[in-house]
């Protein structure tokens, strides 16, 4: 089994910064993907960044571009969301979620094992 648990939300006026992180454990030997999604209130859970173990090949949504940097730390088992110039928009619970393999899949459906969320809000 998988565990997943994601830290870091808050509240940040718009323009500030957040860093989020993922911690896996369980049994997690093996390449594997680590991606985030969030959900804002009333929406459907949207991809937002995905992190490749074996080279960090990422992949993000079009609307974090350039604002969002996903990075991973190996030895601690550890994803980290880097979130910079946050929006209004940007608000939402992210979850965290995990897969063996290494596909970065943008839809929820292929991803195993998912954290409870942190919410994270952001003022105008």
């Amino acid at each position: 089994q998988v565990q997943v648990a994601e830290s870091g939300g808050g509240l940040v006026q718009a323009g500030g910064s957040l860093r989020l992180s993922c911690e896996v454990s369980g049994r997690t030997f093996g390449p594997a993907s680590t991606g985030w999604f969030r959900q804002a209130p009333g929406k459907g859970r949207e991809f937002v960044a995905g992190i490749k173990s074996n080279n960090g090949d990422t992949k993000y949504a079009d609307s974090v571009k350039g604002r969002f940097t996903i990075s991973r730390d190996n030895v601690k088992n550890t994803v980290y969301l880097q979130m910079n110039s946050l929006k209004p928009e940007d608000t939402a619970v992210y979850y965290c979620a995990y897969n063996k393999g290494l596909l970065i899949a943008t839809a929820e459906m292929w991803w195993n094992s998912w954290g409870q969320g942190t919410p994270v809000t952001v003022s105008s």
